[in-house]
């Protein structure tokens, strides 16, 4: 190649233009061939909710499933027809359980995060009125996956 006719600003210019080609059309290469793995596939599963018996609050439970090749985090939460939720976790001291709040679980790279009345769980603040076989929709927000809509199932405590 004959650079002659470009100007000092030219060349100097064209280096970090060809490298930025070469490592775009590296990247490129390596992401077709399939070696940079396959981003979050979450699917969530197993969508209930308690029915809430003389309280303002709730708990709901979800089966997360990631079958891709790279961890999700599991961000946030939203019960549109509610007054609130967030992801809160269940920790017991000298037998008594207290509610503390979670800013975000990690589901595995072909892993599964199982949420429990005993661990990990979504607290529904001033739920519609609910009754057994309702359903309540829930946004569940990842950080690779995005947002997920589900609804819930009411179901008996101990269900």
């Amino acid at each position: 190649m004959n650079f002659s006719g470009l100007t000092a600003a030219g060349r100097a210019a064209l280096v970090p233009v060809l490298a930025c080609a070469v490592t775009l059309g590296g990247l490129g290469a390596w992401t077709a061939s399939g070696a940079a793995g396959r981003p979050p596939a979450v699917t969530v599963e197993d969508a209930r909710v308690l029915l809430p018996f003389g309280r303002d609050d709730t708990a709901a439970f979800f089966r997360v499933r990631n079958d891709g090749d790279v961890d999700d985090e599991l961000v946030g939460v939203d019960a549109p027809t509610a007054g609130g939720a967030m992801l809160s976790r269940t920790v017991v001291k000298k037998g008594a359980g207290t509610m503390r709040m979670v800013r975000s679980a990690t589901v595995p790279a072909g892993g599964t995060l199982e949420m429990s009345p005993h661990g990990l769980d979504v607290m529904v603040s001033a739920p519609p009125r609910l009754k057994l076989g309702d359903r309540l929709p829930v946004v569940l927000k990842f950080r690779g996956a995005g947002a997920v809509r589900v609804e819930a199932a009411v179901v008996r405590p101990g269900n």
